[in-house]
């Protein structure tokens, strides 16, 4: 069995099913509250996981649950967007998936050593004093994009879009100031590179997106 994971914006998505069970022979479809699952008659599966579980309004829908999955996805919510690696940060605000304002820092923190004894304990906490920086650095920018739509720039943000590092995200989201943020529905964790203003417009949009498993037998 042979596993892949796309991306599929939400606007795509009939036509993405359409094309799937065609090339396998049609499928099934089994709706559930997290995805949609398609089972195809050749034996490969795809999961079509809900954003923001769990998936509504599949009889507002016709009784079609991809056509509801593909109009709760692509819903336009205001989402917190934040991107955190070991080279830097982006934090932004977006609405269907279009920023509306951003900030972005560059820090750095050291790669693990292959040295061993005091040095290996030396840069270890050298990492740890960076990443601090670096976590703290984040956290107060997205204190201050949140200010800023106090300030009367929009609606406080629904959903939260994270990315980066699974480790450094959850530093940022831990700043005891950032608590409403961290409870907000969370989106998987997307693989960016490092953090720019290219990057973090492309993550805003990718929240658009219905994420894919795809199954296939070997």
């Amino acid at each position: 069995m042979s596993s892949r994971l796309v991306e599929v914006p939400a606007e795509r998505l009939a036509g993405w099913v359409q094309r799937f069970c065609a090339a396998h022979g049609g499928c099934s479809l089994t709706p559930g509250p997290d995805a949609v699952r398609l089972a195809a008659v050749d034996g490969a599966v795809a999961d079509l996981e809900v954003p923001w579980p769990p998936l509504p309004g599949v009889h507002d829908a016709g009784g079609d649950p991809v056509a509801a999955l593909a109009a709760h996805a692509g819903a336009p919510r205001t989402a917190l967007v934040v991107l955190v690696r070991r080279g830097g940060w982006a934090v932004g605000t977006a609405v269907a998936g279009e920023l509306t304002d951003h900030t972005t820092g560059t820090r750095y923190v050291q790669s693990r050593t292959a040295a061993g004894g005091w040095s290996q304990q030396r840069y270890a906490r050298r990492r740890t004093g960076q990443a601090a920086v670096l976590t703290g650095s984040a956290a107060d920018a997205v204190v201050r994009v949140l200010g800023r739509r106090g300030d009367g720039d929009g609606p406080a943000p629904q959903v939260l879009v994270r990315g980066g590092d699974r480790l450094l995200v959850a530093e940022v989201l831990a700043d005891p100031r950032l608590a409403a943020v961290a409870a907000l529905p969370a989106s998987p964790l997307l693989d960016v590179p490092d953090p720019r203003l290219d990057v973090l417009a492309a993550a805003a949009r990718r929240a658009l997106a219905v994420r894919v498993r795809v199954d296939q037998p070997g």
